[in-house]
């Protein structure tokens, strides 16, 4: 038996330590693994020895800063993960192991006017057809990360009042799911799930403190202090397009007027083109005539960048982020959005927290939500079942 304080405790929480390290980075060398972790090249050279003699981790030769280096990733045959992510109007699964690989992944069409039950089932099928084509084994999933396009009650786990998915509320989306497939289950809203995305695999990777904008029927942000999603106590941080940008503006849906939402969300931009455009215009369809041209898309484009920076400038004033990443559709209009928002950035922001900014488009299109449910399953799932399966129950005596 184990007591505080003892070599053995010690011991197990430096391994712990390491996998921690190890698992919410893919891959780490051993030298930032002990920068990450604060221990002794010496101790992660003996624990990494361990683990790789239990079949916890891999290690592969790499280099680093032009010296050859030792990668070190835990073990494909691990364990896996689930990412399911509810779109506007589609459905998309992934499964990927703990060395952040992603197996498979299928996106399918979804009605957004389904109900939940419907939904879910639609999940539960989508997630057994992949897991059964990767041929992995059940018993290896170690949890499973779930998106929503609305608020999430952070004690109750309820979901909030969504527009996108009206049948939906006051569902428990991460009960359901759970009582389905038998595994823990944890739920965040699309934003904060784009910016774990981003942030393990794609634009945001390298900083701390980033803000993910999501542009589509709505305005969100997912926000990122110090390398974890902040995510408020009631689960409500970065509803950014609820910021006031002129008090006599259009009524927003949340009931108040002239929100941000109102001049950037789809649902309000895309009439201002159907009377030159006509009424089956999409977002991706405005990018797509911008990008060639398109003299009153471009308009648009360009008035919608400067009012998402005018709601980014507030941002920077108040938390400092040194990074913005765009994502949705309209992250592939690419400069002819981003150098507006820039603009406005540069106008309305603290000179100090303009300068530090950098705004970029996201790296993963619409994988963005999906891969953030991979990383949300990642960063929740404990450490000690991966020790627990492999290591001997005898630990060797050096911490």
């Amino acid at each position: 038996m184990e007591t505080p304080g003892s070599q053995s405790s010690l011991h197990r929480a430096n391994l712990e330590r390491v996998v921690r390290a190890v698992r919410l980075a893919g891959s780490l060398t051993q030298a930032e693994i002990a920068r990450t972790t604060g221990l002794s090249a010496a101790t992660v050279s003996n624990i990494v020895r361990e683990l790789k003699d239990g079949g916890t981790v891999e290690v592969t030769p790499t280099s680093a800063g032009g010296r050859r280096a030792r990668s070190v990733a835990l073990s494909g045959d691990a364990g896996i993960v689930i990412g399911v992510d509810f779109g506007h109007t589609h459905l998309r699964v992934a499964v990927g192991n703990l060395a952040h690989q992603v197996l498979a992944e299928e996106a399918e069409p979804l009605d957004v006017d389904a109900s939940a039950a419907q939904g879910f089932d639609r999940a539960e099928q989508l997630v057994s057809r992949l897991i059964a084509a990767t041929g992995v084994d059940r018993a290896k999933i170690a949890g499973i990360g779930l998106g929503v396009p609305g608020p999430i009650d952070v004690e109750s786990g309820t979901l909030g009042s969504t527009s996108i998915l009206p049948g939906w509320t006051g569902t428990k989306p991460a009960e359901e799911l759970k009582d389905r497939l038998g595994v823990p289950v944890h739920v965040d809203n699309d934003a904060n799930l784009g910016a774990l995305g981003e942030l393990v695999w794609g634009s945001g990777r390298g900083v701390k403190d980033l803000a993910y904008i999501k542009v589509a029927s709505g305005v969100g942000a997912g926000l990122v202090i110090s390398g974890r999603i902040y995510r408020g106590p009631g689960g409500t941080a970065g509803e950014i397009g609820h910021i006031t940008l002129d008090e006599s503006g259009p009524v927003c849906r949340c009931g108040n007027r002239g929100c941000l939402e109102t001049f950037a969300a789809a649902r309000y931009v895309l009439p201002l083109l159907q009377s030159s455009h006509g009424t089956e215009l999409t977002m991706e369809r405005v990018v797509g005539l911008a990008r060639d041209g398109d003299p009153g898309c471009r308009r648009v484009i360009a008035d919608v960048g400067r009012h998402i920076g005018s709601g980014v400038a507030n941002l920077c004033n108040l938390l400092n982020p040194s990074r913005v990443v765009l994502g949705g559709d309209l992250a592939e209009a690419g400069e002819l959005v981003l150098g507006p928002i820039r603009e406005s950035v540069g106008r309305y922001a603290i000179p100090s927290a303009a300068r530090q900014l950098s705004v970029l488009p996201g790296a993963l299109g619409g994988r963005a939500e999906v891969l953030g449910a991979l990383a949300l399953a990642l960063s929740e799932m404990g450490d000690s079942t991966l020790l627990d399966d492999s290591l001997p129950a005898t630990a060797p005596a050096f911490t």
